[in-house]
């Protein structure tokens, strides 16, 4: 197996846990009153779901972002060293690896707001919780059509 696969079956392998502790989350806050919920008087099992959801969340996208696309068009014979990120992404929608290279953008101006971004009032830190919460479910579908294509092309396991 090249090194290329190597660190691409890695990069899959890191995202895959992220996910799944990120889909347990998402699970358990399924069950959550987010209408109701005050974020400033949260119990303590609640801020640590929501703390869980938060570090899998910003880790999953990161990693894929980071690590598992460019892993990817390595993997695939790309040249990335003299790509952008938008370069990258659009790359991976054109091979049929990314849905959308637009969308992935809009995901990740997402998980920044929700990351950097600190709203004033309840209902926007709630409004912001809630696009995460979307957002996240997005990725991981995401995440399962690029294990899907690596599986495809680079083998059952890795």
């Amino acid at each position: 197996m090249s090194p290329d696969s190597v660190r691409l079956w890695q990069a899959l392998d890191a995202c895959k846990q992220h996910a799944q502790a990120l889909a347990e989350a998402l699970d358990d806050i399924a069950g959550m009153d987010l209408t109701g919920l005050d974020l400033a008087d949260l119990s303590r099992a609640d801020r640590r779901l929501l703390d869980q959801f938060a570090y899998r969340y910003t880790r999953l996208q990161d990693d894929m972002g980071a690590r598992l696309m460019p892993a990817a068009l390595r993997a695939l014979g790309e040249d990335i060293v003299p790509m952008a990120l938008l370069d990258r992404l659009d790359r991976l929608e054109q091979l049929g690896w990314l849905p959308s290279a637009e969308e992935w953008s809009e995901l990740r101006q997402i998980r920044n707001e929700f990351v950097h971004e600190y709203p004033e009032t309840p209902a926007e830190r709630l409004a912001k919780l809630e696009a995460a919460i979307r957002s996240a479910s997005r990725m991981l579908a995401i995440l399962k059509r690029m294990d899907e294509r690596v599986t495809g092309r680079f083998g059952a396991s890795g």
